[in-house]
């Protein structure tokens, strides 16, 4: 494939400047082949996924033909959530850093309307939001349509997925029909097709070879099972591959209910994401996972467009999508800057032909993988083990040690037997403060303390005062010696002293708390 420079594309001097301040010399496919068709006024459907450079698609085109003399808005871009209008607007000022004369404008829930109704005031020329909210505006009259000559879609997809076709149609039907009208999306269904013959004039289609959809960082395997052995399959490839950060995709919000519950039920640090949540819970459950207080995010494909982690060391696709570009999308959101990832597939009978559309959609090889046993299991954490032995042993100076254990054993025993049977009594010595630690086990929690897990969270107005009150009240403990109280949306955490950890859960389990009957049991480390 032919590569073309910025500068071969006819672009303004402040754009090819920000272009290159930007790190950028070559353009993207995507690009390439957008650019061009909408400076000359084409209606398009673009094919690109996160990642493809598809906002600079569409955003340098609009950036060149905006009239920077005239201080209203000509340009509304919508995105399905809060995050993405966010990202699109950093990346339009930073390729509008040279054009003075432009501004842009996000506009979202959760944000002040009063901000955003003064900022329009001042002349934002390209505005940048959420369906609902940039109705909101229209409503209001607070943003004016009648100088709007281009309408983008971005995530047409996701949009439509979320439900939001009727804010759509609303907002088209109102802006001048003479406006031009781009589509962007990482998946193009029968129902966009619809969409394009109904408001866009003799669109064109502009995709990315598939060739280069799939990241060659990125390790696929896939597992043929029963769909009631899938649980079992994760818990253990989570289990022995340890991820840093994980991703596991479902098709329905529903099953991404079940397999969160039952994930926390078996002690993992994870949550849900889906279409259903507001945003502000989508908030919360993201801020969790970027900041690794939850190590894994259960996740639909339409909650999944808002997801830019960089650390994700493995994806799970426990359902497998009904759409092959999702497949590509899913497995995008592992190998990502510099890093190598791993994708597991679970296919049940009825998925093999799918599997098969999968492999020839994305053209690249997707191993047979393995369902780890308790021995493999076993096995790698003793040679996690040694591992850490070995590197202790580089970094720290043992010569008083080695001289001790010669002076004191007189060559009795060999060196193997020395070191075996440290390591045995080193074991041991840890089942046994495990046993006496009321049999709960590591629970993550800090010195002297117990972590205690609980079935309610945020979404049923907990909050830390409940959580300290409560126990408090009915154990008799001092509120103040109670420690770390973690809420998330469906579930929480609690940390208290040791000494007092069985008459907490006696007390607490089946209890209430803020009228929510209270499920407590200690938490896993894992």
């Amino acid at each position: 494939m032919n590569k073309i420079k910025f500068t071969e594309l006819g672009l303004s001097y402040e754009i090819l400047k920000a272009v290159d301040n930007m790190g950028f010399e070559v353009a993207t496919p995507i690009q390439k082949n957008a650019i061009p068709k909408i400076m000359n006024g084409k209606d398009i459907i673009g094919r690109a996924q996160t990642g493809t450079g598809k906002t600079a698609a569409f955003g340098i085109p609009l950036l060149e033909k905006i009239d920077e003399n005239l201080k209203k808005p000509q340009a509304i871009i919508l995105c399905p959530t809060r995050e993405l209008a966010i990202q699109v607007s950093r990346e339009l000022k930073n390729l509008a850093q040279y054009k003075h004369g432009i501004q842009t404008l996000p506009v979202y829930g959760g944000q002040s309307i009063g901000k955003q109704i003064r900022a329009l005031n001042k002349g934002a020329q390209i505005i940048i939001g959420t369906p609902g909210r940039v109705m909101d505006h229209m409503r209001r009259g607070t943003l004016k349509l009648n100088n709007i000559d281009f309408l983008v879609l971005d995530e047409v997809d996701v949009m439509l997925d979320m439900g939001f076709i009727d804010d759509i149609e609303t907002i088209l039907r109102d802006i001048p029909e003479d406006r031009q009208t781009l589509f962007f999306s990482a998946t193009i269904p029968g129902s966009i097709h619809k969409l394009s013959k109904r408001y866009q004039k003799n669109s064109e289609f502009v995709k990315v070879a598939k060739e280069k959809m799939t990241v060659p960082s990125i390790d696929q395997y896939y597992l043929k099972l029963k769909r009631k052995n899938k649980f079992m399959a994760l818990t253990r490839l989570l289990e022995y591959h340890n991820p840093n950060l994980a991703l596991v995709f479902c098709n329905t919000r529903k099953m991404v209910d079940e397999l969160t519950s039952e994930l926390m039920a078996d002690g993992y640090l994870v949550d849900g994401l889906h279409g259903g949540l507001n945003q502000n819970q989508r908030d919360r459950v993201m801020s969790a996972f970027r900041d690794k207080k939850i190590k894994v995010l259960v996740a639909t494909d339409v909650a999944a467009r808002g997801i830019d982690v960089d650390n994700v060391e493995a994806v799970f696709n426990f359902d497998l999508p009904q759409d092959t570009d999702y497949y590509v999308h899913r497995i995008g959101r592992t190998g990502r800057a510099g890093n190598s990832g791993k994708a597991f597939s679970f296919v049940a009978r009825r998925d093999n032909n799918q599997l098969n559309k999968i492999r020839r959609h994305t053209k690249s090889r997707i191993d047979k993988g393995n369902i780890p046993t308790l021995n493999d299991i076993e096995k790698i954490k003793f040679k996690h083990l040694i591992d850490d032995i070995a590197e202790y042993i580089e970094s720290e100076d043992l010569s008083k040690y080695i001289s001790m254990i010669e002076s004191s054993l007189n060559n009795d025993y060999s060196v193997k037997e020395i070191a075996a049977a440290l390591l045995k009594k080193s074991l041991n010595q840890q089942e046994e403060e495990s046993e006496n630690l009321e049999s709960f086990g590591d629970t993550g929690a800090e010195p002297g303390m117990v972590r205690f897990f609980m079935n309610a969270g945020s979404r049923d107005h907990l909050t830390p005062g409940h959580v300290v009150g409560t126990i408090a009240g009915e154990t008799g403990i001092a509120g103040g010696n109670i420690g770390a109280i973690d809420i998330y949306e469906n579930f929480s955490f609690v940390e208290v002293p040791r000494e007092d950890s069985q008459k907490v859960l006696a007390t607490m389990h089946n209890n209430f708390i803020k009228g929510n009957k209270i499920n407590m049991e200690p938490a896993n480390a894992k």
